[in-house]
């Protein structure tokens, strides 16, 4: 019998951090589970799916251009807001933006199936359908029901990550009511995953080839401290982590595979992970622990308890445990109240901290959070100078720090062929190494004779010659 039925396709355009990926990542194995396609181009699609960002004022308003946008070239296509901004403003949105024809939050992204069948199954633009959940306290209790959901695995979801790697959330939302930020306004309050559940998918990743599981969360060194007893791990103390437990369990898998930590709240670093690296070098000693100030005022004001003397002496600590260990951090320009005294604190917090690594950005006034209303604001010239100055001395200390690698022998994962680079019986390659983090560090040359290509896959581990430095990036010869 012929089956004449046309079958759905939807494009998905994803906005936002590493964490919005693994929920359009999600979204994407529901649907395809469900008979719909994932539409090369938007073009061919009948559903266009845009997943959001709510974060900032800047990615607010890119999230929205994008539905703007998509509309006026599509007008007849349906359209659905998805993510952190139709999380956070679904109400304001599903009445005011009548582009889009449905918005759906982060609470439950198991919706998003019933929902683009309903959009699709209208021929009329309805702009009613708002599948995000609310409540009256803007830091929402999850229900046990929530967290049962929050500790699904989607090993089998399509990645949009680089070749040999994925990203693993193991937990939601957070605790720790930095008074700059709103995650906690549109994630919640922290709710971790299961640490069997996390193992079953590490487990799954790993049989599909996977090499480089990047371990991702709003704080990874919280995890397990929402809950006091988890599975067979059991917390002393509420605030005890329990990512050593973790790492403890990922150690104990088979097989030629990298582990990397994404985000660790400098105020409760869990120490203890530093004895497992030192037993287990698959678990990389890459750190990105975001400092965002140095000054013990501003320190304050942003509702984080440490100080600069403290955080130095925990990169002295992980340096002298791990002589090979490459530190990333994010510095927050701007912030109210921040005065030249203040700045010239930061400033010297990055001379003698050293960073291998470091992003800065300036402070976005995002309502409802504690410091929306806080006076004394920075003229945004004077925040974005001081980024300018932050940025401009970092590039010598990053580049000086990248050198010490030159003349080493160490494992690159392969990301891909640069075609374009290719000279008579050489081929190139671009891959990383384990100093380079997917998408936001440098990355490394690697030059080859054309006759080993089939040796370079993407996706896969070599081991390289590292000879030069070029600016950030590296380079090396197979």
């Amino acid at each position: 019998m012929i089956n004449n039925k046309k079958q759905k396709r939807y494009f998905l355009d994803p906005f936002g951090c590493v964490k919005n990926q693994v929920d359009a990542e999600n979204m994407m194995a529901l649907l395809n589970k469900e008979g719909w396609e994932n539409a090369a181009d938007a073009e061919t699609a009948e559903l266009i799916i845009i997943n959001s960002c709510g974060f900032i004022e800047s990615a607010k308003q890119e999230s929205i251009n994008a539905v703007l946008e998509w509309r006026k070239t599509y007008p007849d296509k349906k359209i659905i807001l998805a993510g952190c901004l139709s999380q956070r403003y679904a109400k304001e949105l599903a009445e005011s933006l009548t582009e889009a024809d449905a918005c759906m939050g982060t609470d439950d992204i198991s919706q998003i199936t019933e929902l683009a069948n309903f959009v699709c199954a209208n021929k009329v633009c309805t702009n009613k359908v708002c599948t995000s959940s609310f409540s009256a306290n803007p830091i929402r209790e999850y229900s046990a029901e929530c967290k049962q959901k929050a500790d699904l695995p989607f090993a089998e979801r399509p990645l949009l990550s680089l070749p040999g790697s994925a990203y693993i959330k193991i937990s939601e939302g957070c605790s720790n009511c930095c008074s700059y930020c709103a995650i906690p306004l549109i994630r919640g309050k922290l709710v971790s995953r299961s640490i069997p559940g996390i193992i079953d998918e590490c487990k799954a990743l790993l049989k599909r080839g996977i090499v480089e599981l990047c371990i991702i969360g709003q704080d990874i060194g919280a995890f397990g401290t929402d809950n006091k007893e988890q599975a067979n791990f059991v917390c002393a103390t509420k605030s005890e982590s329990l990512l050593p437990e973790l790492l403890n369990e990922i150690s104990k898998l088979k097989g030629d595979f990298w582990v990397r930590l994404l985000y660790i709240h400098p105020d409760h670093f869990p120490l203890q992970i530093l004895d497992i690296m030192e037993r287990d070098k698959r678990i990389l000693p890459y750190f990105d622990i975001p400092f965002q100030h140095a000054s013990a005022k501003i320190l304050a004001a942003m509702n984080r308890k440490g100080k600069a003397d403290k955080y130095l002496a925990l990169l002295e600590t992980i340096r002298t445990r791990l002589p090979n260990a490459v530190i990333r951090s994010t510095f927050l320009l701007g912030f109210p109240g921040e005065t030249e005294e203040d700045f010239a604190a930061l400033l010297d917090f990055q001379q003698k901290a050293n960073l291998d690594w470091l992003g800065c950005f300036t402070f976005s006034r995002e309502e409802g959070t504690a410091a929306y209303p806080m006076k004394r604001r920075v003229p945004a010239k004077t925040a974005v100078t001081r980024k300018q100055l932050i940025e401009e001395r970092q590039t010598p200390i990053t580049e000086k720090n990248m050198e010490r690698f030159a003349g080493l022998t160490l494992d690159i994962l392969i990301e891909e062929k640069i075609d374009a680079a290719e000279e008579e019986g050489e081929s190139f390659r671009l891959g990383r190494l384990y100093c380079q983090a997917p998408d936001i560090d440098g990355a490394t040359v690697i030059v080859s004779d054309e006759k080993n290509d089939e040796k370079l896959r993407a996706g896969a581990f070599v081991k390289c010659q590292i000879t030069a430095r070029r600016g950030f990036d590296l380079e090396a010869i197979f």
